[in-house]
């Protein structure tokens, strides 16, 4: 792998589309493997089914490559997803950052692809019941959950051994 191949990767997921789909096998090995938090597939055509779907499901999806760095066989991209919820709820632009984790085969195309984004900050907050749940669970209320449901169980007892600091 080289940095003109990496170029020539990083501007396919930026003009990737639903026509473009279609060429993934000239980017990835027939036997590539792909995990993101919803997807956990192998071989090209499992690959095209995961982007077709995405574009079945949003409006004008698109990768915004902020940076990348490659090592070897091996290369990293940082990016921010940009896309529309078809329907419109929630409204407007919607941004995910992530990164993917690239591996290349000896002829320099991705044999293992692996996706790294938070869905709860990515997409659950933006939804109004599970949202208010979600963001109630990342200001840490989760953590105060078991200690009041113990001192609420248990009238009078401040401390129990595993409310305790061992």
């Amino acid at each position: 792998m080289n940095e003109a191949r990496l170029a020539l990767l990083k501007q396919y997921f930026e003009s990737l589309s639903v026509q473009s789909v279609d060429r993934l096998g000239d980017i990835y090995s027939r036997d590539a493997y792909f995990k993101d938090p919803f997807n956990d597939v192998r071989g090209v055509s499992e690959i095209q089914r995961v982007y077709t779907h995405m574009f079945a499901k949003l409006q004008s999806p698109r990768f915004l490559v902020q940076r990348s760095w490659l090592d070897g066989d091996s290369a990293v991209l940082w990016w921010e997803f940009a896309f529309r919820f078809r329907g419109g709820k929630p409204e407007g632009e919607q941004r995910i950052s992530g990164t993917s984790v690239l591996q290349f085969d000896a002829d320099g195309k991705v044999n293992h692809h692996r996706d790294y984004w938070d869905p709860a900050e990515g997409l659950y907050e933006k939804f109004p019941v599970i949202g208010v749940l979600m963001r109630w669970l990342k200001r840490g209320a989760w953590a105060e959950f078991p200690r009041r449901l113990y001192a609420s169980a248990v009238p009078g007892e401040a401390h129990g051994y595993w409310l305790s600091e061992h």
